[in-house]
């Protein structure tokens, strides 16, 4: 549901850039294309900023943020990275992948991106909109994803705008998001490296990196180490039916793979192919599609665990869990 009147829309041409860079200065925020889903961005130095992104979302203060480098030069003067973090980096930064790493004492970036945390989930995007912007700026940005939290994330200028309205005060329109998924994080605060969200980079491609990779790891209950842990998240308004292999009536059917069934009261094709990159791309966009009123909800056909199926089969199992509350549904005491 959109907030307000319509925030302002522009092309990212070299005047929108500085622009947006001016109101990122002036503590604004400003919505902008990543390789993964577009970000809601603030200056990760200004707390008040920052502490404007978690207003805009509804967003639990308890859930961290990720914070934007132009390169991983950059983020090395926030954060301590070990031998596997720097492998890591090298393979595939710039890229949808975020670190979490501890953060350095002197860390200028508001505490409140890492929600408390003595960690600090960092990454550099692949994709020029978001790097020209931050070297803009001349300094990092902290950017969740550009929605209402708890939604389906924005892949595309008109979602933000239908999600946030007037509480962004700017968007870059950079064209849909190429990955579509967010980001993979894994955690390199202990011995064993952690995957806590799959994401754009696989299990097998980081692994063929640093070796395996545990899974999970979210912190004591309630506190969730790194962004996209709570168990409903990523969530239409309708509910989710996982691993469907027919549809009710009522039903709109998220399909995957050649002859899906018939019955739905809309179909959308993940990947008629069954390619999962193609599937991942598409996954929020397709739910939002879906997400209409006056249905009984989505039924959404099984995916392939393998490569990106991974992180598509994360996003599916939240968006069918149950609510979380919203930061206003929240005990304020």
């Amino acid at each position: 549901m959109s907030a307000g009147p319509a925030p302002r829309v522009l092309a990212p041409d070299a005047a929108a850039i500085a622009e947006a860079a001016r109101v990122l200065r002036a503590g604004g925020l400003v919505a902008f294309p990543t390789e993964t889903v577009y970000g809601l961005g603030a200056d990760a130095l200004n707390d008040r900023a920052v502490a404007r992104i978690f207003e805009a979302k509804g967003r639990p203060r308890f859930n961290p943020l990720i914070v934007h480098f132009p390169a991983a030069e950059d983020a090395r003067h926030c954060v301590v990275f070990d031998a596997r973090a720097e492998r890591l980096a090298a393979a595939f930064w710039p890229g949808p992948l975020s670190l979490v790493l501890p953060r350095r004492s002197g860390s200028a970036v508001s505490l409140l991106a890492s929600a408390g945390l003595e960690t600090l989930a960092v990454r550099v995007p692949r994709n020029d909109v978001a790097l020209k912007l931050i070297a803009a700026l001349e300094r990092p940005v902290a950017a969740p994803s550009a929605n209402r939290s708890g939604e389906v994330s924005a892949t595309a200028a008109a979602h933000v705008a239908q999600s946030l309205g007037a509480r962004v005060d700017l968007i870059l329109d950079g064209g849909p998001s190429p990955v579509g998924l967010e980001s993979s994080i894994v955690d390199l605060t202990g011995e064993r490296a952690v995957l806590l969200r799959p994401g754009g980079v696989t299990r097998e491609a980081m692994e063929a990196v640093v070796g395996p990779l545990a899974l999970g790891g979210a912190g004591r209950p309630g506190a969730p180490r790194a962004p996209g842990q709570l168990a409903s998240h990523y969530a239409p308004r309708l509910p989710v039916r996982l691993n469907a292999q027919s549809v009710r009536p009522g039903e709109a059917l998220l399909a995957f793979g050649p002859d899906p069934p018939v019955g739905a009261v809309e179909t959308l094709n993940l990947s008629p192919t069954g390619d999962l990159v193609e599937a991942a791309a598409n996954l929020f966009a397709m739910l939002r599609a879906l997400d209409r009123p006056g249905r009984t909800g989505i039924a959404a056909m099984p995916v392939p665990g393998h490569g990106l199926g991974l992180a598509v089969n994360d996003r599916l199992r939240r968006a069918a869990a149950p609510r979380e509350p919203l930061a206003e549904d929240l005990p304020s005491g």
